[in-house]
């Protein structure tokens, strides 16, 4: 058998080496960041003391904020860390706890996207059946299964990772512990894993596509169906801001986890991850905003 030393700690290249952009980069993603925060924790506050809005619509977008705010947290604080001191050493410990709760909480989100798909489905195709359809009970019966199903994903992923032996190289060549990252690194046999995590990825995010796809076909076919004007803009504009975040996220997803490990450009993907960790976050509120200030509550 070879010898080799376990890796303890994982070394995080980031996003740039050049020393003059280390000020500038810092300054921008604490901007971002406290975008983020404000956004997000503002958006949650809004919602639960406006009465008018503890509706399904925003109860799933309060989640929504907190699952956000959430992963950025996981990532953005770090990456701040990095740009300011230097320090881009990150324990084992901490490198598996930030895997797991960006993967947990991406996952959540993916499923929470789904759930307000159904959600205005049946709000566009059954508006008269909408107040039996979605009761107090299934939405968090919805919103308890998304956290669920986030939560028993990335226990699985991490459970995988932290079998694999890491006794080579120990840079990661991301700006935070990204499970492809890390997995390259690995000394073990990481196919099977490969696949498990490309298999698995692809599950939960074609499952929710479908759900949202298939509840976007009724909802277009009602729309072609309305005689009125108004109530063809009154039901887009009840899913624009939505489609939008679909769109966002799960482009930049899809990008990332669902290539095979020989055609993956870690430079790429961590523009990419740049844009789902950090940016999301805030153009996801913004979309949902411009419903908001449509009812005059923003």
């Amino acid at each position: 058998m070879e010898n080799c030393t376990e890796v303890t700690k994982f070394i995080l290249l980031g996003l740039t080496d050049a020393p003059e952009l280390q000020v500038p980069l810092f300054i921008l993603f604490t901007l971002i960041y406290l975008l983020t925060l404000c956004g997000n924790l503002g958006m949650m506050l809004l919602i639960l003391l406006e009465s008018c809005l503890h509706t399904p619509m925003y109860f799933f977008l309060s989640n929504l904020s907190l699952v956000d705010f959430g992963y950025s947290s996981a990532v953005t604080p770090k990456v701040m860390a990095e740009f300011l001191t230097g320090d881009k050493v990150i324990s084992y410990n901490a490198c598996a706890v930030q895997m797991f709760l960006f993967v947990a909480l991406a996952t959540v989100e993916n499923y929470l996207l789904a759930s307000m798909a159904y959600d205005r489905y049946a709000a566009v195709c059954k508006p008269l059946y909408y107040t039996t359809t979605m009761t107090a009970s299934v939405y968090a019966c919805l919103a308890l299964g998304s956290y669920v199903c986030g939560f028993l994903n990335a226990s699985f992923h991490i459970g995988d990772i932290v079998s694999l032996s890491f006794c080579k190289s120990n840079l990661v060549h991301h700006f935070f512990c990204d499970v492809p990252a890390v997995m390259a690194l690995s000394c073990s046999d990481k196919h099977i894993s490969e696949v498990i995590l490309v298999f698995m990825s692809s599950f939960n995010i074609f499952f929710a596509l479908l759900v949202i796809l298939i509840s976007y076909l009724f909802i277009f076919i009602t729309i072609l169906k309305m005689h009125s004007a108004k109530g063809h803009q009154k039901a887009l504009s009840t899913c624009a801001s939505h489609l939008t975040a679909v769109s966002i996220f799960y482009g930049t997803v899809i990008f990332t986890y669902l290539q095979p490990s020989s055609s993956h450009s870690m430079d790429a993907d961590k523009m990419a991850s740049v844009f789902y960790a950090v940016i999301i976050p805030i153009e996801v509120k913004n979309a949902f905003k411009k419903v908001l200030r449509r009812q005059k509550f923003l």
